[in-house]
């Protein structure tokens, strides 16, 4: 072994080993104790591996929400469309309805099962249930969570109210930002949300007036049934460039800004990308599964954003490699007394 050939004298001396003394102890929480639950999340610290990291996401988000709370930064968040599939969705409504969150870039996904969520329940099956016979019961899996198809028909009687709507009372051509923050009211007037209207993230959005990004409006339902529309409606448009001088504008002139971001692509992406206007973000935590090895933007880590300026060198940054399900209701709990 190498450390034997390491201990050989040099010069009649032992060799000076680095000293260890200052480097944290690898330790685990004490469950013998009486069980303290802020102890318990301080302990991830020394944990090791992802938890380590995971303990480092608990310091950093303390401190961004802190700075939030004095008016020193502002926080962005950046979430996949299966974040609102999952019980996530009630999490990220409660950070928007406090007003701990100053943006979101998000999926079409997000949009349209925030919406049915008012409308219908989603419900909990297993990971191996044969696609034929879920096929054949006119029902959709996303994981483990199960999305009964009609669902989807009483999302089309919802949208295309909406975007009857929406037509006849925009003078411009609406972006994405402006469509979801319409959505977000238009929740709680319409007879089959109404009802439930408060568990919208949407709706707490428009409601607090934070603004809602969806780049990939089109790749889902929505562009679906904006397709049947747009046969009727020559005239329909969304313009998605108004949403990037929009992004750009709120995060080039924040003093300091702070990603959280659950997941990757497009979400992802457009909000780093339009951080390259401020020369990167401030603090940035990640919270995926994917790695880096495929050369993905999904699961590109922090170093590659630093080189293309969609985080600052000097930021306060982690990665977690974990379920977001597992891991973000840990990192907002380590807040939600603060």
């Amino acid at each position: 072994m190498p450390i034997y050939f390491r201990k050989e004298k040099v010069q009649n001396q032992v060799k000076n080993y680095m000293p260890m003394d200052k480097f944290p102890k690898i330790k685990g929480y004490n469950f013998e104790e009486k069980f303290d639950f802020k102890k318990f999340l301080e302990s991830y610290l020394n944990m090791g591996f992802q938890g380590s990291n995971l303990g480092k996401a608990f310091e950093i988000f303390k401190e961004i929400v802190d700075e939030k709370k004095k008016g020193k930064v502002k926080i962005w968040m950046s979430f996949t469309g299966n974040m609102i599939s999952s019980g996530n969705r009630e999490i990220i409504k409660y950070l928007v309805k406090n007003r701990l969150i100053d943006g979101i870039t998000t999926t079409a996904a997000s949009v349209e099962e925030d919406i049915i969520k008012c409308i219908k329940p989603f419900h909990l099956a297993s990971f191996d249930i044969k696609g034929k016979f879920l096929y054949d019961e006119c029902i959709g899996r996303i994981g483990n969570i199960l999305v009964p198809y009609d669902r989807y028909l009483y999302f089309e009687r919802f949208f295309n109210d909406f975007f009857n709507k929406l037509l006849k009372e925009s003078k411009e051509i609406p972006c994405t930002h402006e469509i979801t923050n319409k959505i977000g009211s238009y929740i709680k007037k319409n007879d089959l949300t109404k009802n439930n209207h408060d568990d919208s993230f949407l709706y707490w959005a428009s409601k607090n007036k934070i603004p809602v990004f969806v780049p990939g409006i089109t790749d889902g339902a929505i562009g679906d049934m904006a397709v049947f529309f747009k046969r009727k409606n020559k005239d329909f448009k969304i313009d998605v460039v108004k949403d990037h001088l929009e992004i750009t504008k709120l995060i080039q002139n924040a003093d300091k800004v702070a990603s959280v971001v659950l997941g990757g692509g497009i979400a992802k992406h457009y909000l780093l990308n339009a951080a390259i206007f401020r020369e990167g973000f401030e603090y940035s935590i990640y919270i995926t599964t994917a790695n880096e090895f495929d050369g993905s933007d999904s699961g590109g880590n922090q170093e590659e954003a630093i080189s293309w300026a969609k985080i600052n060198p000097k930021a306060k940054r982690v990665k977690v490699i974990a379920d977001a399900t597992l891991v973000f209701p840990l990192l907002v709990s380590s807040v939600s007394n603060n």
